[in-house]
């Protein structure tokens, strides 16, 4: 979510790769109709190795067929895919960062699953926003693979240090910039605590961490086709304002405004951050002595919402082994994968209707993260890398002025994001 390849040079690479397609024989690692054990290829990026590679273990432990996982460095995966379209080259099975997936399957990268899908026993319980992204054409293309929310954590001994009650994190976004200048009031003098922190220089965070605010208010950042942008307006324009307040009353960390992505997780584990927007997938490496509260993200008067990241997953196009790699998926999806591979490793659940299962249950707020996959949306739009998370983009430029600079740039800055997403 953080770091990508501009997608505007994944989708250049795509296109040519599709346009040098030509005949053949789709590429496979067997024959089709194969009567022994078969072993489907898999790629995923390395965001999400340790999950995958957990799902591959366990079903290689328990079935004939095996699924060979290969894992590819995140800012290589876009053009390993478009070259491997070209080439035909693609594996059985790969995994795509949810954000990017409408792009694959308007190119037609992957297979049409929909049949397969309806044949699911809790097909109405898979995470409702990666679904989404993986439907095109009213035809569906992946199942959830992996899930990432954003939520706030706040350090609870802080919290009693600054004379709040730890066990009451906040419930708007008014209140959380409430706490964090109290966290700032009471302990910031020494330069080593700070009220709450942010990735000021980085298109994804700011969409990972700000956007949920919006959607918790009852406002969108764009229409539903992903064409126009919304964000020059309330609440958008409202959440701008608060986080402004915030670091303009030096609430946030020094190096706030030039935070670029890949270090703005590693403030909280530290203890120097009283509250803050975190991935969820964070809280199972955090110090074990360390108390920390879990909330949903708020409005500025209320609500609750999460960006729901991840990757999503489906059999490629040209796979020649689609039963058995249908066999992998749906058994990722299942009971079993589900809780004793996912669950049982603090992953957040891909399914609504096991939220709450034997491992999450020990954990509140485990059990909120995964109840929020219900609740959250993963925005959709054909033009959304080179629009949001190129360090070049508008959204970047857009957002940094609304923070750090001039927010009356606001609305002429949105017409540029309104071209780049709809170039």
């Amino acid at each position: 979510m953080f770091r990508r390849l501009p997608a505007i040079t994944a989708a250049a690479l795509l296109a040519a790769a599709l346009a040098a397609c030509g005949g053949g024989e789709p590429a496979g690692s067997a024959s089709a109709g194969s009567s022994g054990p078969v072993t489907v290829t898999m790629w995923t990026r390395a965001a999400t190795q340790a999950q995958s590679q957990r799902l591959v273990d366990a079903y290689n432990k328990t079935h004939k067929n095996q699924v060979k996982l290969t894992v590819i460095p995140t800012d290589n995966y876009q053009p390993r895919i478009a070259a491997a379209a070209g080439a035909k080259q693609l594996p059985d099975i790969f995994a795509a960062d949810v954000i990017f997936v409408p792009n694959y399957t308007s190119q037609g990268l992957f297979l049409d699953i929909t049949d397969r899908i309806a044949k699911l026993p809790f097909k109405d319980a898979l995470a409702p926003s990666h679904m989404r992204l993986g439907t095109y054409e009213n035809r569906q293309y992946t199942l959830p693979h992996t899930l990432d929310l954003s939520v706030w954590f706040w350090n609870k001994d802080l919290y009693k240090k600054a004379g709040l009650d730890p066990e009451k994190g906040p419930t708007t976004l008014k209140e959380f910039a409430e706490q964090a200048t109290t966290v700032q009031e009471k302990l910031g003098k020494d330069g080593k605590v700070h009220g709450t922190f942010f990735g000021g220089n980085c298109g994804g965070c700011y969409v990972f961490t700000f956007w949920p605010s919006v959607w918790a208010a009852g406002g969108d950042v764009m229409n539903e086709d992903g064409t126009q942008s919304l964000v020059d307006k309330p609440p958008m324009t409202d959440v701008f304002a608060i986080y402004r307040s915030l670091y303009e009353k030096g609430v946030t960390g020094p190096t706030t405004k030039e935070e670029q992505g890949p270090t703005w997780t590693g403030f909280f584990p530290k203890g120097e951050i009283g509250v803050m927007p975190m991935p969820s997938t964070t809280l199972g490496s955090m110090p074990a002595d360390m108390k920390i509260g879990v909330a949903p993200i708020a409005g500025p008067d209320g609500g609750e919402s999460t960006f729901v990241g991840g990757d999503s997953v489906g059999i490629s196009a040209t796979s020649q082994h689609p039963d058995e790699a249908w066999d992998f998926l749906s058994w990722s999806v299942s009971d079993e994968a589900q809780v004793e591979v996912m669950a049982k490793n603090k992953d957040v659940v891909a399914r609504t209707d096991l939220a709450d299962n034997k491992y999450s249950s020990a954990d509140p707020r485990v059990v909120l993260i995964n109840s929020l996959v219900a609740k959250g949306r993963t925005p959709y739009a054909l033009k959304f890398g080179q629009t949001f998370n190129d360090p070049q983009g508008p959204w970047l430029r857009l957002a940094r002025e609304a923070v750090f600079g001039d927010a009356s740039k606001v609305a002429s800055l949105n017409e540029s994001v309104n071209q780049s997403l709809q170039q």
